[in-house]
């Protein structure tokens, strides 16, 4: 009971469960693109079985098989992972109504990625649905990360730490960063790594492609350095600088593996940590608007006033208006 107690009970506990699915869900998007770089894609041709007559892969389907059935497999440690989380959310005491909301939907969505799955085997790897299979996981990286954030603050009111520009400014950086991994997506459906030698290619130009890939990059770093002077300038909390400044470090140690990539005829390990670095780069950027923030703990029977910031700070402290009317 006491297991139980500690792993489901405790107001931690989600906290941890909300970690392990941030961490799962980056790695499933490695693991797939292992499939797809080995041309394992359809190492299992049938799906939801891995061949008509057998569940599981076959010794004759060889190392193919087995990389694309493991990919398979981790979908049931999602499953496993988004289950523990509802249930921490379920059981934490006292229960909170959001966390169950955000554990909820991250459990219903690893099976409509999984369905996706399926539909790529269904239809030999058409790259646009393999494409959409990947930027599949990218919703679920998010509402992990929202699950990880919310289980660490209170249900109260919403507290801006930075002015309206600023925070609107964080938004676009997760704009420009989900852009950026969805043409990169595209990128790789048009060149060698988008499946065997039999694998369609989506058509789009690679080179072209892979232009405007680096083009959106830049404009990303650009927002990112703008963000972090913004945030030096107005003063903000010492965490709205750390996350700016750790995003900053992610998209320089992904462009130097991007660049280096392409100039090396896109080595099939580099092609893999730079997958990686899209999913944990993809996390750093939903912290952002998160950390522009903060939220005041929920008083019981009285109703939240609504500030609005003047701009001026003393030290970390914001000096606010009196209650807008």
């Amino acid at each position: 009971m006491e297991l139980l107690q500690r792993w489901f009970g405790r107001p931690s506990a989600i906290r941890r469960w909300a970690l392990a699915a941030v961490i799962a869900n980056i790695g499933i998007i490695v693991t797939g693109g292992a499939v797809r770089l080995t041309e394992s894609g359809l190492g299992c041709p049938e799906w939801p079985k891995c061949t008509p007559e057998s569940l599981v892969t076959t010794p004759e389907m060889g190392i193919y098989g087995v990389i694309e059935f493991g990919n398979r497999v981790l979908t049931f440690l999602l499953v496993a992972i988004a289950v523990g989380a509802l249930l921490a959310a379920w059981r934490r005491v006292p229960r909170r109504a959001s966390l169950v909301k955000l554990a909820f939907a991250g459990l219903l969505y690893v099976p409509a990625q999984a369905i996706i799955g399926g539909i790529t085997v269904w239809t030999n790897l058409n790259p646009w649905v393999v494409g959409l299979h990947f930027l599949a996981s990218i919703p679920l990286v998010a509402i992990s990360v929202t699950l990880y954030v919310r289980s660490g603050e209170p249900d109260g009111e919403v507290v801006p730490l930075v002015p309206r520009a600023v925070k609107l400014l964080g938004r676009g950086i997760v704009g420009v960063a989900a852009a950026v991994i969805v043409l990169g997506v595209v990128v790789t459906g048009s060149g060698p790594h988008a499946g065997d030698a039999d694998t369609p290619r989506n058509g789009m130009d690679p080179a072209l492609m892979s232009q405007l890939h680096a083009d959106l990059v830049w404009l990303l770093l650009g927002l990112t350095v703008a963000l972090i002077a913004a945030l030096h300038a107005v003063k903000a909390p010492d965490k709205a600088k750390r996350a700016a400044y750790v995003l900053l470090v992610v998209e320089l140690l992904q462009g130097v593996i991007g660049y280096t990539q392409y100039y090396l005829d896109l080595p099939i390990l580099l092609v893999g940590l730079h997958m990686l670095g899209a999913g944990v780069l993809w996390a750093a950027a939903m912290a952002i608007p998160f950390s522009l923030r903060r939220r005041a703990p929920r008083t019981e029977g009285v109703t939240p006033l609504h500030y609005e910031i003047h701009g001026e700070r003393e030290g970390d402290k914001i000096i606010e208006r009196e209650p807008a009317v």
